[in-house]
């Protein structure tokens, strides 16, 4: 489930307007019916308004180390953001690494199911990063849309640090949700000139746009796509940020079949970006399955030795 709106701004404005509606004296001249659908809309708006911190996150503190995590030797890594945030990640060192990524994943669960998609880039001789935002997993707190973006920039700098990180052989792939935070995290890291490839697969171009489709595939919320999607804090929108990536190569992922995040929105990040930039339509079927065919590893791995150069050792 990916959507939600930002549920504090969101139930400030629609819930006190259609409690008026519910409960004002001239409610009594209007149809039974009417009333009973005003009243449907108003139990199913703080259902979905206030069920979640936000619709955007679905956080998970189960944490499933699978049998294709336990075959990676990795380390965990607990590091603050600059709110003092605690936030836990994985490491996994690869032998004579070509570089080091930064994984941001989706709003989903939390790493250690995220991670399955990307383990094989360790094979391939990059050394991953992967952190949980807060609220996911280890890590604490819970998920704001500020929050994520400064446990993103406090996971950069954390990667940076680390002995095994040659600085100037990094990459940063985001995934879905964290595909647009990746976005703004290089657009406005202090490092930005060490950073050597942006790498987005399934990424929404804006937080208010994929809120109001959500809102419009939904006949309930139909009519109120428009004034519940600008509840949505677009602040920190892909589209709006992606533009200042450059001059770091970025490369958008999206599946010509995917019926969470539509392509239309990595066409649009491809509009807004400026070169070098790329974007890759790939034909598997469903959200964040483009890592899943071997042809587009293949030619991802080729990308980022071309990003980072001819291929080196791991810095000691």
């Amino acid at each position: 489930m990916l959507f939600s709106v930002d549920s504090a701004i969101a139930t400030a404005v629609a819930v006190p307007f259609f409690m008026v509606v519910c409960s004002h004296p001239c409610a009594e001249t209007v149809p039974p019916l009417m009333q009973t659908f005003c009243r449907f809309i108003l139990i199913t708006l703080l259902f979905a308004l206030t069920g979640c911190t936000s619709l955007f996150f679905h956080p998970s503190r189960d944490m499933q180390e699978g049998p294709a995590v336990k075959l990676f030797p990795h380390r965990d890594i607990v590091f603050q953001a600059s709110d003092g945030m605690v936030l836990h990640g994985w490491y996994f060192p690869a032998e004579n690494a070509r570089g080091s990524i930064l994984v941001l994943h989706g709003n989903a669960q939390n790493l250690s199911t995220h991670v399955n998609s990307v383990l094989w880039l360790v094979k391939e001789g990059f050394n991953l990063f992967i952190i949980d935002y807060r609220g996911y997993g280890f890590s604490g707190g819970e998920p704001t849309l500020d929050g994520v973006h400064k446990d993103a920039e406090a996971a950069l700098e954390k990667l940076f640090s680390l002995p095994e990180t040659d600085p100037d052989r990094v990459v940063v792939l985001g995934q879905s949700l964290g595909g647009s935070v990746a976005v703004y995290t290089v657009a406005r890291s202090p490092r930005k000139d060490r950073i050597r490839a942006l790498v987005v697969e399934s990424a929404f171009s804006s937080y208010r746009r994929i809120a109001r489709e959500k809102l419009d595939s939904f006949w309930l919320t139909w009519p109120l796509q428009y004034p519940l999607s600008w509840t949505v804090n677009d602040s920190y929108s892909a589209e709006k940020w992606i533009g200042q990536v450059s001059p770091v190569p970025v490369l958008i992922l999206h599946g010509l079949d995917d019926p969470v995040v539509p392509t239309h929105h990595g066409r649009m990040l491809l509009e807004a970006a400026r070169e070098p930039k790329g974007l890759w339509l790939t034909a598997r079927p469903g959200h964040l399955q483009s890592l899943g065919d071997d042809a587009v590893r293949k030619q991802l791995v080729r990308f980022l030795d071309e990003a980072l150069g001819q291929r080196g050792g791991t810095k000691k």
